[in-house]
């Protein structure tokens, strides 16, 4: 075992210095065009070099998605000689990785604020549109529209979010004319079936004469307050108020009553006007505990001739937050082979009704009993593509959209995964998709502290590893779509979505769960906080694993929000065990004075207290015999404690990671930071816990200290996020109550509410309307209870 000796460890050491010089050595600097700038006569200089810091992170998210597209891209002659991706970030560097594959020149635009960005420096040319603002920027078509002209663009890949959806800018890309003197192609629908299916209240007409089942709703566009409150009441509540052209859970509100109808309608237009220029809203029956899957699609035509539909997998996106999906699977575990097949003739019908052509996507909300309806359709390319290409044996839905826009249909390969049609009615015909193959769970990382309400975090990405695509003891594959490297800022101008990670088993889903929680343990982000731990606690929560997954999940099994990873016992005494066997190893390695009668060479039993959160944490006693370790919780005499076998572990000590075989298993554990003091933190499972390791002795002297006063914070109403100060509704010396609405902040462009935390007299609103404020900066100061009294 490895407690009893030195020879049995494996350290993985590496100096930071050498491999600094490594990477700076293998540094390709790539030259390429200036990059251009439209805000005014002179170039933008960017550095377009790939920091010697970060190449190992932008080579491993590459390699990742390059092996997966191997078998899907084939290059021949390239559909287009250069193609303007009009986009930022992980889905901009998703688009490059495609084009490179086919040779296929790629152009980025970017904000001033993305200069340094990656999908700026991994691009072959760049031009800045606009400031950081996205509405002068990439929300800008005219200078979108130059930045086309300017390079020579043959084609204009969207993406998903800013102008994906945008039909005058798909019109106007219409009428470019390339250089080649053929038409600049946008790849994606026309800008018809755009305006037909991006309009939801137009969308829902169509689908339902297209006869495909839709939710109970008002038709026309909801004018006021109080119009939407007449609404909901003939629809009957729950209802949902959604953004006539929104998407991503941007401008939407479940409203039980008429107070939240009237507070959605005014903050879901906001958003509404602030994400899509275009603050038209819409209200339909909200349906309770439903599923939301959704079929990817793929339409087109080879040289004009017929239109060919390819539906892929589902995927199951009941996960939301807000709205706001989190996590993805495919293939559902709730759909039945008859009701899935149903859904795919449906979503042909209306393809063939709007003529579309292009990727899209066709949502539906499925309630328990296996009915379903239309929700909506994506005209663009979604955030969650990547689940569906994980489970359709090598698919590349950017490269069938390039093809489609080309002109030359949907790839014959992707057709051919239906298999033989003979003997098949039309309608059975109809109802085939791309058989799936395997298992697959996406999850979205942000940049949020969940233990605060998941409100957006900012700042630079100070450490930023992501995990390794080895394939595991089962089979599974790891995918990482990302769109920073060590040292981006993540800002609260856009979406605070850091990347994207797939797991993938060929057999089984519970394997791809796991390997998507070990993937998650692995992935180190230091300097902002994000939400690996939650998603972690929603991947072990047994009604995940049962696939028992409305869209409710989260409100229902986190009611009172998010407080963390909660540990078994069990994984409580593995932990201590591991902490205690890492502190002599680092120890060791590091030669520092050890413990008394602690250390690797000691002969006979020894023991060590084991503090897990902080000096006034849980303590365990930690016993070895040579062979294997017992612990025992010093909090409770009825544990008579547990046996813990480490069996091997791997540390570096210049990476958090941290390997261990513990109890026949494998665990990825992070080291996260260690002080003076000797107080370092872990992450094991998604838990994050102050450690402290120290003889008994010492554990008995430290009883005698007492914890620390809280400061008292109970008459401030602190910030809880950064972000930008819209409005105030209350004044100086105003009486509030307990709950009543402060003031509104907005940060990634999101409207959030702060509401008071008791009754009292505004005795101070600190912070301007219209100024940045930071996170627990004081934006109103009660009156203390003496001060009310006079």
């Amino acid at each position: 075992m490895l407690s009893t000796g030195r020879q049995r460890a494996r350290y993985l050491l590496q100096s930071k210095w050498n491999r600094f010089a490594a990477a700076k050595n293998n540094t390709k600097v790539k030259t390429r065009s200036q990059p251009l700038s439209l805000l005014d006569s002179k170039p933008i200089t960017v550095n377009t070099y790939s920091a010697p810091y970060s190449t190992s992170c932008i080579l491993s998210s590459s390699q990742v998605l390059t092996n997966h597209l191997d078998a899907a891209t084939s290059v021949t002659e390239p559909s287009f000689s250069k193609i303007l991706i009009a986009n930022r970030g992980e889905i901009a560097r998703r688009i490059i990785r495609t084009c490179q594959k086919e040779g296929i020149k790629t152009v980025a635009i970017y904000s001033t604020i993305d200069s340094k960005s990656p999908h700026v420096t991994e691009a072959d040319e760049a031009v800045c549109v606009g400031p950081t603002a996205s509405s002068a920027s990439y929300l800008d078509v005219d200078n979108v529209c130059k930045a086309i002209e300017m390079t020579g663009a043959e084609a204009v890949h969207p993406g998903y979010g800013f102008l994906s959806e945008n039909a005058e800018f798909a019109r106007r890309v219409e009428k470019m004319i390339a250089p080649s003197g053929k038409s600049v192609k946008f790849i994606g629908p026309s800008s018809s079936a755009i305006v037909s299916m991006g309009d939801k209240i137009t969308s829902k007409k169509i689908a339902k004469g297209a006869n495909v089942n839709i939710i109970p709703g008002y038709d026309g566009f909801v004018t006021s307050e109080d119009h939407a409150v007449i609404i909901a009441h003939q629809i009957g509540y729950p209802v949902m108020i959604k953004a006539t052209s929104g998407g991503g859970g941007k401008g939407m509100r479940i409203c039980y009553t008429d107070a939240e109808v009237k507070e959605g309608f005014v903050l879901s237009t906001a958003e509404a006007k602030s994400f899509f220029n275009d603050e038209r809203l819409f209200i339909e029956k909200f349906i309770e505990k439903p599923h939301h899957i959704e079929i990817q699609l793929l339409a087109g035509r080879k040289d004009g001739g017929e239109l060919e539909i390819l539906c892929f997998p589902e995927r199951e996106c009941s996960i939301q937050r807000r709205n706001q999906k989190v996590l993805e699977e495919s293939p559902s575990p709730l759909l039945k082979p008859e009701t899935r097949a149903e859904m795919v003739r449906q979503v042909k019908r209306l393809v063939r009704e709007v003529d579309y052509s292009s990727a899209g996507t066709v949502e539906f909300l499925v309630d328990e009993e296996q009915n379903f309806y239309f929700l909506e359709m994506n005209t663009r390319l979604q955030v969650e593509h990547p689940v569906t290409e994980m489970v359709s044996d090598g698919c590349d839905l950017v490269h069938g959209m390039i093809d489609v826009a080309a002109g030359k249909g949907i790839p014959q390969e992707y057709l051919d995964k239906l298999g033989d049609k003979t003997g098949l009615t039309p309608e059975e015909q109809d109802g085939l998709s791309v058989p799936h193959s395997g298992y697959a769970v996406e999850a979205r990382i942000y940049a949020e502290d969940p233990l605060r309400g998941f409100l957006p975090a900012t700042g630079p990405l100070l450490e930023y590893i992501e995990p390794e695509n080895a394939v595991d003891e089962d089979d599974c594959e790891i995918r990482v779509d990302s769109g920073v490297v060590p040292g981006s800022i993540i800002s609260q101008y856009y979406d605070p979505m850091i990347s994207k990670l797939i797991a993938h088993s060929p057999d089984d889903r519970k394997k791809a769960i796991r390997a998507l929680q070990n993937a998650l343990d692995s992935y180190v982000i230091t300097g902002i906080r994000h939400n690996c731990s939650f998603l972690i606690d929603v991947l072990r929560h047994e009604s995940f694993i049962a696939g028992d997954t409305p869209t409710n999940f989260i409100n229902m099994h986190y009611p009172d929000g998010f407080s963390g990873v909660s540990l078994s016992n069990t994984e409580l005494s593995e932990l201590a065990a591991i902490a205690a066997t890492a502190n002599v190893i680092r120890g060791d390695v590091l030669q520092r004075p050890p413990l008394p009668f602690h250390s690797l060479e000691s002969e006979g039993p020894v023991e060590v207290v084991c503090l897990l959160g902080g000096l006034f944490g849980k303590p365990f006693l930690v016993e070895s015999d040579g062979e294997k370790l017992r612990v025992s919780p010093m909090f409770d005499d009825d544990d008579a404690g547990e046996v813990v076998d480490i069996e091997d572990m791997a540390i570096e000590t210049s990476c958090p990671i941290m390997k261990v075989r513990v109890n026949g298993q494998d665990k990825v554990l992070q080291i996260q930071k260690e002080d003076s003091t000797g107080v370092f933190s872990m992450r094991y499972a998604g838990a994050e816990f102050d450690v402290i390791v120290m003889s008994p002795k010492e554990y008995e002297l430290s009883r005698f200290m007492k914890e620390p006063h809280k400061v008292d914070t109970s008459n401030l109403i602190l910030s809880p996020m950064p972000g930008t100060l819209i409005s105030y509704s209350v004044v100086d010396g105003e009486s509030v109550v307990d709950g009543q609405d402060i003031c509104v902040i907005e940060a990634m462009k999101m409207r959030n509410v702060i509401r008071a935390s008791r009754s009292g007299i505004i005795k101070q609103c600190h912070a301007a309307v219209g100024s940045s404020v930071m996170a627990d900066e004081v934006i109103v100061e009660f009156c203390m209870a003496d001060e009310e009294s006079n």
